[in-house]
């Protein structure tokens, strides 16, 4: 019963809690499942879905990140890789190594050797601050090289290019895992639960958190109060401060996917462009995504768009380094994300700001953490979770997420490599719980049909989503327990309402709730397109 939503509502209003974390992305649940690990009454409240913000929008690598060498970021360097490390091991079955090339590219026909040179050098660097951890060090490779792992590669362009690995997961899935794993620690996990207010006690420290759970008021008692709701940390700060100077750089990134036989890359690219700037484009089944931009960005929260403007501009950076330009029409799907930076005045770009993190204590006794990276989660949550321990009593109980492997993740072995397909996909998704969704195949074999034609989910993994994994509406479904949007929007569009209606019987939805939900699912995926490009015909 430990994700089990309506059980978890009760023991919120029921219980007494050491710290109630709000906010379930990356940051939130990993100090969720570091406060209960440690022995902490923990809760856990996300307005919206898990990873419904910046945690499923994200480029979904866990990397150190080469461009930070050039920013002097050496020690966030350090401290992603060994990150990387760590989930490689706690979560075998989410996280993959993943080799990407680095194309070096002539202008009019010269190489610049200085850049080159330089290139090499910084990834030497990465190799030795931690890129060598999964025994594999970068190497130069020749034109033809290149061109075998990436065939639309423009070879008249192409000098040679750099072969480094870094590693990838599904953010949105290992969000998931996470809050997962501290539910299943004895941590209460909460989504479609917003905070609305924070009540003291009369010296003015925190008593209490309410939130608003389906129209009904629950006033959680609580010691202390983790923010990590990312890009709106300022809006919870405000709940205990009242009006604040504003602490936070939203920086929108974009991506698209294509499909993959467009580009046929057997491994990824780290793309540098003009500007200064590079994107990745990496391999993802049967598309390819691109991504991302890094700009201000000063629109609604709750609702970035990928523009027609931005698809442009990474359809240019690509198109750089290819024989055969993209165009618009390539485009199948697209998905943005606001980077919960922190403000810094001496800094002009988004791009420029530091991806380290920063945590603040109120004198009430909320702990905000901001800022920060995908990579470096599990770090960000130890570091949070030390200053609630100094809130609390002032002692200092030790940190066990370092060896703690994630839900599905104990025992797992991966699947051999001539295993069915299916196999595979279940495997690599739910580790050893893969066995839960065959067993609904096995009594109902039309659940092993596909979720939606074309893509490789099926359609007991819809079902599984919402008996385990507190999935409460499409978008929960088929935005992030299934990344079906983001593979292909349109197939999406046409097949949400069969969605709606396998699932219906166990949202205990009517003709007219599946009805009403299914067109306002469809009308966002339309506004999505639509401000990406041209119109749906």
């Amino acid at each position: 019963m430990g994700f089990d939503r309506t059980v978890a509502l009760g023991r919120l209003a029921d219980e007494t809690f050491d710290v109630v974390v709000v906010g379930g992305g990356i940051t939130g649940a990993g100090c969720a499942l570091d406060a209960v690990s440690r022995g902490l009454r923990t809760a856990l409240v996300e307005r919206d879905d898990f990873a419904s913000g910046t945690s499923s929008q994200s480029s979904k690598l866990l990397h150190g990140g080469v461009r930070y060498l050039q920013q002097r970021e050496f020690g966030l360097v350090r401290e992603a890789l060994a990150e990387r490390q760590i989930a490689l091991r706690n979560a075998p079955h989410l996280v993959e190594v993943l080799p990407f090339l680095i194309p070096i590219l002539t202008r009019d026909g010269l190489i610049d050797r200085r850049l080159a040179r330089l290139l090499g050098g910084v990834l030497w660097l990465y190799d030795l601050s931690g890129g060598l951890r999964i025994k594999k060090a970068h190497r130069r490779v020749t034109t033809a090289e290149a061109c075998d792992r990436v065939p639309t590669l423009d070879p008249s362009r192409l000098a040679s290019g750099y072969l480094y690995y870094d590693a990838r997961a599904d953010d949105a899935r290992l969000t998931l895992a996470v809050a997962r794993t501290a539910a299943d620690l004895g941590a209460v996990v909460v989504n479609h639960a917003g905070a609305i207010g924070i009540d003291k006690d009369r010296a003015g420290r925190v008593a209490a958190v309410r939130v608003d759970a389906d129209g009904r008021e629950i006033t959680i008692r609580t010691r202390v109060v983790v923010n990590a709701t990312g890009v709106w940390a300022d809006d919870v700060r405000t709940l205990d401060e009242g009006p604040h100077a504003a602490t936070m750089r939203p920086a929108k990134g974009v991506h698209i996917t294509v499909p993959w036989d467009r580009v046929r890359n057997e491994i990824a690219m780290f793309v540098p462009v003009d500007d200064g700037r590079a994107v990745f484009v990496v391999p993802w089944g049967d598309v390819t995504y691109i991504g991302t931009t890094d700009d201000d960005y000063d629109g609604d929260l709750d609702d970035p768009r990928c523009t027609a403007e931005e698809v442009d501009y990474l359809l240019g950076a690509v198109n750089a380094a290819l024989v055969d330009p993209l165009t618009p029409d390539d485009v199948i799907g697209t998905w943005a994300g606001l980077r919960p930076l922190l403000a810094a005045a001496d800094s002009a770009k988004t791009a420029d700001l530091s991806r380290r993190h920063g945590i603040r204590v109120s004198g009430a006794g909320v702990v905000t953490i901001a800022g920060g990276k995908l990579t470096t989660y599990r770090a960000m949550a130890r570091d949070t979770v030390d200053q609630v321990d100094q809130v609390l009593d002032g002692a200092h109980r030790r940190c066990r997420t370092k060896e703690l492997p994630l839900t599905g993740a104990r025992g797992y072995r991966p699947p051999a490599a001539d295993a069915p397909a299916l196999e595979q996909h279940l495997a690599r998704r739910y580790g050893t719980e893969a066995g839960a969704v065959r067993a609904l195949i096995a009594d109902d074999p039309t659940l092993g049909e596909p979720l939606v034609p074309g893509l490789p989910y099926v359609r007991a993994e819809a079902v599984h989503a919402v008996r385990e994994e507190m999935a409460g509406d499409l978008a929960d479904v088929l935005d992030r327990r299934t990344r079906c949007r983001m593979l292909d929007r349109a197939a999406t569009a046409a097949a949400a309402e069969s969605v709606a209606r396998l699932c219906a019987p166990e949202w205990g939805w009517d003709d007219a709730t599946v009805a009403a939900a299914v067109a306002a699912y469809r009308a966002d995926l339309t506004a999505e397109r639509v401000a990406a490009g041209p119109p749906l015909p």
